[in-house]
């Protein structure tokens, strides 16, 4: 089992993600970042996962935290998935509502999975979260993914505070467990 460490090198080129995993987790671990250009492989969230950390430590050589969003459309039995951010650039916030129109289930899950590693060769360990809404026609600022097609409760995600959306995210449910192996050491 790996320790926990004292920073992390946050994988990303992406400055809202950063900006995001710093909220929540900055009381608790240093987070520098690094942006590390690994292909994006075909398979589970999970699969996804460890092959992005397992290459970003073999590249970084010593430690890594990288991160992957999911956002799976019941009624499309889980796509766009892991596929998301392709799915995001080809048809854009209204054609991924023109893929549910024929549909009378909206409903869909966020699902964030964050994965450490403490270098190459170790074991990969994986945080997730999960957050259940609805797809909606897209309503507030569009300047962060698919933040304004995905509607919780009564508002969608680029409709929220920061402050809010980190309270109720599927990436603060994962911080949140990668937080608690931070404080305690273990998984």
């Amino acid at each position: 089992m790996a320790s926990a460490p004292r920073k992390l090198n946050f994988i990303t080129g992406n400055k809202n993600k950063l900006a995001e995993v710093r909220a929540i987790l900055g009381s608790v671990v240093e987070v520098d970042n690094q942006a590390v250009d690994a292909p994006e492989i075909q398979g589970t969230i999970e699969e996804i996962a460890r092959e992005k950390c397992r290459r970003a430590a073999e590249v970084v050589g010593g430690p890594v935290l990288t991160e992957d969003t999911a956002l799976e459309f019941r009624a499309l039995k889980g796509l766009p998935g892991p596929y998301i951010k392709q799915f995001l650039d080809a048809l854009g916030h209204e054609g991924l509502n023109k893929l549910l129109d024929s549909f009378e289930d909206r409903t869909a899950e966020a699902v964030c999975t964050f994965a450490f590693c403490s270098g190459p060769g170790s074991e990969i360990l994986l945080f997730q979260g999960r957050t259940e809404g609805t797809i909606v026609r897209p309503r507030g600022p569009t300047n962060f993914g698919w933040d304004p097609i995905f509607e919780y409760e009564t508002h969608t995600y680029a409709e929220m505070e920061k402050e809010e959306k980190n309270k109720i995210s599927h990436r603060y449910k994962a911080l949140a467990n990668l937080q608690q192996w931070l404080t305690n050491g273990q998984s």
